[in-house]
């Protein structure tokens, strides 16, 4: 059996959302030589294990909530969550590791509220970060999160 819980070496890969990059995010939230074109997804399920992009204030389509306000951000972050590990058959219950990343530390009594309220009772292992930047201005924090999916 391998570490993704099949009992062959071949694991089914699933890419859930896929997008490009230019074109994509709101053109008054991109600088103007922004012109990376790259390819990616929002979710990939590898047999039982799903990935998926780091969340911020970014729903399904593009926009952005919460310029200006962390706590609006951790709230789409959040609920961005659930929706793609959902799409990729699996729920919050299956989270195993959440990585925070903010960019101030004052934040953190704003936005850990946020996750404890919709990870309630899942136990992940967690890591918290203050970083300098992030891909935007109007980003104030950023959630990456793995989970395997139990059989």
């Amino acid at each position: 059996m391998s570490v993704f819980g099949e009992t062959d070496n071949k694991v089914k890969v699933q890419r859930f959302r896929k997008f490009k990059t230019k074109g994509y995010y709101p053109a008054e939230l991109t600088e103007p030589e922004f012109s990376i074109d790259n390819e990616f997804c929002m979710a990939v399920r590898a047999g039982n294990r799903i990935f998926l992009r780091g969340q911020t204030g970014f729903d399904m389509d593009g926009n952005f909530h919460g310029v200006g306000d962390v706590t609006e951000q951790a709230e789409m972050a959040c609920t961005m969550v659930k929706k793609l590990l959902e799409e990729a058959g699996g729920s919050v219950k299956d989270i195993c590791k959440i990585t925070v990343y903010l960019l101030k530390r004052e934040d953190r009594s704003k936005v850990y509220p946020v996750i404890a309220k919709h990870f309630k009772d899942v136990y992940p292992c967690s890591t918290g970060l203050i970083v300098s930047g992030f891909a935007l201005p109007e980003m104030e924090m950023e959630i990456d999160v793995e989970a395997v999916v139990s059989e």
